[in-house]
């Protein structure tokens, strides 16, 4: 519990240091890139730049002004600020929620639907073209593209300041183009002409245009990418949660002794050498030591371990810990940023930021599609003007070309899938939180289990009771439940939970003492009964012989906790309480195995509990596939070794301490009976806590995965196949917006088909 995490393990160079920037600006996987590699050509700094939470973290030289790095960002068109560094008694700033960053997109694509919708409906369905419907068109689909699509040209402009082009740049040319030519249209051709009628045929004519109107194509599209801008900024936004859920499991205030004299501070006030007092069921405020009392720390929050640690004068504890038995004073070591609880949070924190990048494949492609289809549609307008077709003619096709390969189906094939995968793992209890941890799920090999809340039940449980000779089972527990459940001891807890099982009420107790670390006597029915380890029976003559003695060593032996019990002079039984395994488990092991993938067990616990879990859930035992004994530290280290020997590691977990190691896997499942902050750190919530979940999630992940690349796959086909139409003059703009259209319906189509995946476990 007292282990110190420091910079060295991140394998710093002493001359060098890490530097974090919040990056503003971004739109997609391209420009982190563009950061990224703006950053790397400093001399001496090595950085990445993660898309997801919108962070760079780097590497720099001891001496480098983070100026220097917020200068090399600005230049590529983007923002870059040194955020504040986060320590626990920052936590509760008092300013209420914090605002929703999706709000104005929400606002905006709200609008853009309202007001795309009669603009649509309008030009597909003849009979609604009443007369002067194209100047109401225009009314409705000029807010859309002017301002609903503002971000696409605002990211337009700085991609062309700096001498780049992504999709925003083709969604900025092909909506603006759609609505010049249709105000061209309007106002200098025949379609401002009162009464004029746009039939919805799908032929291929050659024509001025000057009768032709795009304003729904211009209308739709925008509302649609900011559909799915949407549904991405959505699966972004608590990106950084699982930072603020971890620090929010320390205190607020503390009552501190001061010459003698107790009373409540804030916690920043706290000192190093300041003596608290923590009651039973407080939180420990800070890192200390014990300097009196002694208790037993649930630490489960912190460790994700279920076993209480006792602790008595001497002993170190840490914040965010839980006083689970008597009143301890203790006096603070570590404050602030320096305790474990702020270092565990700067682990997830740069276990997040270092994440493998995932580039959304549409974003790969765009890189060469989009200035493709620019110099397509300029060379398209160039070839007709110089063949004196006229300049009508030659706009038309040209808006053809941009508008066949303007980026509606492709916006929407990701979002698409995700929203119906999401959804339907929603009701199995599983939670994807964004498309970008779905490519891990295809290559992962390796799955990572904590034991603790995962495997097993996370709860002490009484497992069995051995009796001497002919001693009465019942009996037994009525006895021991009594005095237990005058104790506020997990362990005791457990067994007076068992008896209550059995007993609708349990004696009184009479006399109660407490034994320090050893358990509580007491009288119960006239009885002197004595429960607790068997030491505490040796203490009063009482020890523990023959099959009870056999019986206690070879539960020990196994890991599980023994509880003796004797009353009048004789021991009587043999209590064991263990923290048992999930009845799903084997089978998910099973299941996992059927994936291709190679459960590993990872616990803090003794190696002899590890060995005897993974036995019962079907696990090889061996040094690589049970490690034991790990501090919250090393979780995070073995993932890393992992991935350096080749791995592709998905993590399963529900503690405080699974959360760096949760974040650094390429895949990080955490159970929802778990921690805030395990549940935020991870890509995928298995809510049900059951370990089959995590089948079933890997499964969905992977279909999902391939819908999404069949969606792209068949967006870019319809568009492709149409451009040499559209090049030719062939295609009327018309017809592009149709086949848009298709594309768009075919993905969605296509998304459905997931509403059919099916659990294994429910």
């Amino acid at each position: 519990m007292s282990t110190t995490l420091t910079p060295d393990a991140a394998g710093l160079a002493p001359d060098r240091h890490d530097i974090e920037l919040s990056i503003g600006g971004m739109t997609c996987a391209s420009c982190a890139n563009r950061v990224e590699r703006k950053l790397n050509k400093l001399d001496g700094v090595a950085a990445t730049v993660n898309y997801a939470t919108e962070k760079a973290r780097a590497t720099v030289p001891d001496g480098m002004d983070p100026a220097v790095l917020v200068a090399a960002v600005e230049s590529a068109g983007y923002t870059a600020l040194i955020p504040r560094p986060a320590v626990p008694e920052a936590t509760d700033t008092g300013g209420g929620e914090e605002p929703d960053p999706t709000a104005a997109l929400r606002t905006r694509l709200v609008v853009s639907s309202v007001l795309a919708g009669p603009v649509v409906a309008m030009a597909m369905i003849p009979v609604l073209q009443f007369t002067y419907w194209q100047w109401i068109s225009l009314a409705l689909a000029g807010p859309v593209v002017v301002w609903g699509a503002l971000p696409f040209h605002r990211a337009a402009w700085t991609n062309l300041r700096h001498g780049a082009a992504t999709m925003d740049t083709l969604i900025s040319l092909g909506t603006l183009a759609a609505l010049g030519w249709s105000l061209y249209a309007l106002l200098f051709g025949m379609a401002g002409m009162p009464g004029m009628t746009h039939p919805f045929e799908l032929t291929i004519t050659r024509g001025d245009g000057t009768s032709n109107i795009y304003l729904e194509v211009a209308a739709g599209v925008t509302t649609f990418i900011l559909a799915g801008r949407y549904f991405e900024a959505r699966s972004k936004r608590n990106a950084g949660a699982a930072l603020r859920a971890l620090l929010e499991l320390g205190v607020k205030d503390v009552a501190v002794l001061r010459d003698g004299v107790e009373s409540r501070i804030p916690v920043v006030q706290l000192a190093v050498g300041d003596r608290f007092v923590v009651r039973p069921g407080e939180k420990i405020a800070t890192d200390g030591t014990v300097v009196e009392g002694s208790s037993a720390v649930d630490a489960s929050m912190l460790t994700g371990e279920s076993v209480p640690v006792e602790v008595r004068v001497g002993d170190p504890v840490v914040g965010a810990t839980v006083n689970a038995g008597g009143r301890l004073v203790v006096a603070a070591t570590r404050v602030g940023s320096d305790t474990q609880l702020a270092q565990m949070a700067r682990l997830v924190e740069a276990a997040q930021t270092g994440k493998a990048q995932v580039q959304r494949l549409a974003d790969r492609v765009s890189g060469v599609f989009v200035p493709i289809v620019i110099a397509l549609a300029l060379a398209t307008l160039g070839f007709w003007l110089v063949t004196g077709a006229g300049a009508a003619t030659a706009f038309t096709a040209a808006v053809a070309v941009l508008i066949i390969a303007c980026p509606c189906a492709l916006g929407l094939a990701t979002p698409t899938a995700l929203l119906v995968g999401t959804g339907r793992g929603a009701q199995l209890g599983i939670l994807i939180k964004g498309p970008e941890v779905l490519e891990s799920t295809r290559r992962v090999d390796t799955v990572v289990l904590d034991k603790t809340g995962t495997v097993t039940a996370g709860a002490m449980t009484l497992v069995a009771v051995h009796v001497a000779g002919t001693e009465d089972e019942d009996a037994v527990l009525r006895l021991a439940g009594a005095l237990e459940d005058a104790s506020e001891h997990p362990i005791a807890a457990a067994v007076a939970r068992a008896a209550r099982e059995r007993h609708d009420t349990l004696p009184a107790v009479e006399e109660f003492t407490n034994h320090e670390g050893l358990g509580v006597q007491g009288v119960v029915d006239g009885h002197a009964v004595l429960v607790g380890r068997p030491a505490l029976l040796a203490q009063w003559s009482q020890p523990l012989t023959g099959d009870l003695a056999d019986v206690a060593h070879t539960e020990s032996a196994k890991g599980r906790t023994t509880v003796a019990v004797a009353w009048d002079g004789a021991p009587r039984a043999v209590l064991v309480v263990a923290d048992v395994v999930k009845p799903t488990s084997a089978q998910a092991i099973a299941q996992l195995r059927g994936l291709g993938l190679t459960p590993v067990l990872l616990t803090g616990d003794n190696r002899a509990v590890a060995e005897s879990v993974a036995a019962e859930v079907g696990i090889d035992i061996s040094p690589n596939t049970v490690i034991a004994e790990v501090l919250p530290a090393d979780k995070l280290a073995v993932v890393r070794r992992l991935q350096a020997q080749g791995k592709v590691v998905a993590m399963v977990g529900d503690g405080v301490n699974d959360a760096a190691a949760l974040a650094q896997a390429d895949l990080g499942l955490a159970m929802g009976t778990g921690t805030d902050v395990a549940i935020e750190a991870g890509d995928i919530t298995l809510v049900r806590g059951d370990l089959r979940a995590a089948a079933d999630a890997i499964r969905l992940s992977r279909s999902t995965l391939r819908t999404i690349k069949g969606n792209l796959f068949w967006a870019f086909a319809y568009n492709v196949a149409a451009l040499p139409l559209a090049a030719a003059g062939l295609l009327n703009p018309m017809l592009a917006g149709a086949a848009m259209a298709l594309s768009s319906a075919f993905v969605v189509g296509n998304s459905l088909r997931l509403r059919r995946f099916r659990s294994t476990s429910i």
